[in-house]
């Protein structure tokens, strides 16, 4: 069977992580990536010796080949070359490109800075992938909504959950960034979170509202997700449900993992390229009951906890698998989340 051709629109930093990630795929082909300048993650791209293509969304722009970066052709070229497209460009730019794709017959998923108007399903993995079988545009959730509704899921699968509450302590901003500014302030959002709105979209059965509070930190989000299942959930249970889910990384504060940080730097340590980690984390100190609500912490690590299930839709929308827990699985395989 031949593999699936994939390009990446945008090489940032969610797309060069799209990259990586379709790159590990066995029945995937990634053709190429596009963008518009020699950023710094295209020179690293060039210094690293060019393992990716890279096609120029603005071909009348010289900069990438005035700074030596070798270019393959323009953003319409690797269009028509691929079966598909992850979008990973900024917001509102997808919808613009989503013309290009249209334009070429193109499938395309984008990225939860779009509007959800830009594609035919909301899709999660874990969630509703039957519901992007096949459909030509799927986008994806946010980093946070990503990471909170692999959760939400598993105990809803487990035991039906009446409602959901969350917190979000939001990192302001990713490592590098420099746009938000320098602050030593805390600030809080207009409630309910889009996070807890867009999770009602996904999973409209279930009642979910939250707050969000940003954080002048860069190493990942921490949730708070307190619950009200229809059955009875014991703290054992979370805990033995995460040790069962490939996308969920059991913790202890025993073990050292104090925090946003530990994580980073255990990713780092494990030698993960750029401290990525694509499960998200659930300490188990932070399981607790009221009465029959169950309540935990998880950790998000916003650079690259959306790369699995942009696998898993372009295994839906190509029909590559369209039983649930057969695309899962084969995303995990290759991304060694076993």
């Amino acid at each position: 069977m031949a593999k699936v051709k994939v390009g990446v629109a945008g090489y940032g930093v969610i797309g060069q992580r799209l990259a990586d990630g379709v790159a590990l795929q066995g029945d995937m082909e990634l053709v190429g990536v596009a963008d518009v300048a020699p950023t710094l993650s295209v020179r690293a791209l060039k210094q690293k010796g060019m393992p990716y293509k890279m096609f120029n969304v603005s071909p009348e722009n010289k900069s990438m080949e005035e700074a030596g970066i070798p270019v393959s052709g323009s953003f319409e070229d690797l269009v028509q070359s691929v079966d598909i497209m992850l979008d990973s460009s900024p917001g509102g730019v997808g919808a613009k490109n989503k013309e290009i794709y249209k334009k070429y017959n193109k499938k395309a998923v984008f990225q939860g800075g779009e509007k959800n108007e830009v594609a035919d399903v909301f899709f999660h993995g874990y969630a509703n992938y039957e519901m992007g079988v096949g459909q030509q545009f799927l986008k994806l959730t946010s980093c946070n909504t990503t990471g909170l509704i692999r959760a939400v899921d598993m105990m809803d699968r487990a035991a039906g959950l009446e409602k959901v509450a969350i917190t979000i302590i939001r990192r302001v901003a990713d490592p590098g960034d420099y746009h938000r500014g320098l602050t030593n302030a805390l600030q809080l959002e207009k409630a309910p979170s889009h996070q807890a709105l867009d999770l009602m979209t996904i999973m409209p059965h279930i009642p979910c509202t939250g707050i969000l509070v940003h954080t002048p930190v860069t190493h990942g989000h921490i949730i708070t997700v307190l619950a009200t299942p229809k059955k009875k959930i014991e703290k054992k249970d979370i805990w033995e449900m995460a040790n069962e889910h490939p996308r969920i990384m059991p913790v202890r504060v025993a073990d050292g993992f104090l925090g946003n940080a530990s994580l980073f730097r255990y990713a780092r340590d494990l030698g993960n390229p750029r401290g990525d980690m694509y499960e998200i984390a659930l300490w188990e100190e932070s399981i607790v009951k009221s009465g029959d609500d169950i309540m935990f912490a998880i950790n998000i690590p916003q650079e690259s906890v959306v790369i699995p299930e942009n696998i898993d839709a372009i295994r839906a929308a190509m029909k590559m698998q369209t039983d649930r827990l057969e695309g899962v699985a084969m995303t995990n395989k290759y991304l060694n989340l076993l």
